[in-house]
């Protein structure tokens, strides 16, 4: 398995970017497909992003489409998340996550390692 630590989180105004990272420790990080879910006060978490172990693959929940870009450096053992145009519905705690399979899904359950989480808060 791996540990998972995120950073780059904070308060930014609306339309603002943000960029988060996680940086993952233990073997073989590049053999995990890796994903970005979110957590709002009183709901449950949910998908935003994810990426294939070789990176050349990326998937967006609809709330990310086209503001936000998940990348990964393998070499680096890091995986971000650029995330543009923020607005105030974006505020959360940011979670990463990682899977041992390889087939993608939304489904949080599904994801074997998390990070502790970095909050991302948004004002208007």
């Amino acid at each position: 398995q791996v540990q998972l630590v995120e950073s780059g989180g904070g308060l930014v105004q609306a339309g603002g970017s943000l960029r988060l990272s996680c940086a993952a420790s233990g073997r073989s990080f590049s053999s995990y497909h890796m994903a970005w879910f979110r957590q709002a006060p009183g709901k449950e978490r949910k998908f935003v992003s994810a990426i294939s172990q070789s990176g050349l693959v990326t998937y967006y929940g609809d709330s990310a489409k086209g503001r936000f870009t998940i990348s990964r450096d393998n070499a680096k053992n890091t995986v971000y998340l650029q995330m543009n145009s923020l607005k105030p519905e974006d505020t959360a705690a940011y979670y990463c996550a990682a899977r041992g399979l390889r087939l993608h899904t939304t489904t949080p359950n599904e994801y074997d390692c998390w990070g502790q989480g970095t909050q991302v808060a948004v004002s208007s």
